[in-house]
């Protein structure tokens, strides 16, 4: 089964062609970042627009690398929720377009079930296993019971990992986005230099707190009167707090729930910290790590298509009144 799927939830437009689930025939992405940089961030009506005029010309790539035609799909998937809702209209309504057009089954898609899904592609993962899911808006402990049902047992009761790497980064004065740059910078870094806090959550034993990090984050560069002198250092041990603190977290969940098959999912499990240590610690506590790969890892639509295909089988398919929703939780 082939299905075209499209991604628009924030400011990467992307379309992707994936078979059976596992299979990606196709990868389009028309990334945003350069009109978004002069503002530090992304600015949801330019989002929107952006998508508008990229979402035709992603798909006719997607289309033509997968080497099939709109008729030969069979059928169109587009992430629904959560996002900006204007970002995910765009997809959402040219999706419909297409599925109307051409007589195809319409898959509504939840985007952090997607992000799970990524795990899919070109691996041998299935249900049941824990999942951390890291991203700029976003850090949950998932079980992923079965392809379509998802239980959270942990999340961020404020900032998202991503979001607290991204603003250290800009404190820093480093280049939006600040995440990947917080990476390249520390690799050269000492992760012991500086030291910060595991913040603890009272009435939780898996949820998050960041927060706290990104004010320790500041307060300790305001007494720095050269950053630029220490900045791969800071970098490596910020990054080294905030990998430790999900691993900590993550791997209590996992023993604690006798899970000895996990994953990470969302674009902050392509900082190679994260990455080393959780597969450093997996192996250690005796658990089978699944990491996507790095194209996979940010917003794509290869991962829409590879979650479209279990909705699908779920039955989980959609009418033309079908809505976006900025907000909506991975268990319903």
């Amino acid at each position: 089964m082939r299905i075209l799927a499209i991604e628009s939830s924030c400011d990467e437009t992307a379309a992707a062609v994936v078979e059976d689930g596992r299979r990606a025939l196709s990868n389009a992405v028309a990334s945003q970042i350069d009109a978004h940089k002069i503002y530090g961030g992304v600015v949801p009506e330019i989002a929107s627009r952006m998508h508008v005029e990229a979402v035709c010309a992603v798909t006719e790539e997607a289309l033509q690398t997968a080497g099939v035609t709109l008729q030969e799909v069979d059928a169109i998937a587009a992430t629904a929720a959560p996002g900006l809702v204007g970002a995910l209209l765009v997809g959402l309504n040219f999706a419909k377009g297409l599925a109307y057009a051409n007589g195809k089954p319409l898959i509504p898609v939840h985007h952090l079930r997607s992000h799970v899904a990524a795990n899919y592609l070109n691996s041998g993962l299935e249900p049941p296993f824990l999942c951390l899911i890291v991203s700029g808006g976003h850090t949950h402990i998932v079980e992923v019971l079965d392809y379509t049902t998802f239980r959270v047992v942990g999340r961020t009761r404020d900032d998202a990992a991503g979001e607290a790497l991204d603003k250290t980064a800009r404190i820093m004065g480093l280049p939006y986005p600040g995440g990947p740059h917080l990476d390249r910078l520390g690799r050269d870094g000492d992760p012991k230099a500086f030291r910060f806090p595991r913040p603890k959550v009272a009435d939780s034993p898996y949820d998050f707190s960041f927060s706290g990090l990104k004010t320790a984050a500041l307060n300790q560069l305001q007494k720095i009167e050269d950053v630029s002198e220490v900045s791969a250092d800071f970098a490596a041990s910020f990054q080294f707090a905030v990998a430790d603190y999900l691993c900590q977290k993550f791997l209590g969940a996992a023993a604690d729930l006798g899970y000895t098959t996990a994953a990470l999912a969302g674009g902050v499990c392509a900082n190679s910290v994260l990455r080393a240590e959780m597969k450093t610690r997996c192996e250690q506590a005796g658990i089978t790590l699944f990491v996507p790969e790095l194209a996979h890892c940010g917003d794509n639509a290869a991962m829409v298509a590879a979650q479209g295909f279990y909705e699908y089988r779920a039955g989980n398919v959609a009418g033309l009144g079908c809505n976006a929703v900025p907000s909506k939780g991975i268990e319903t």
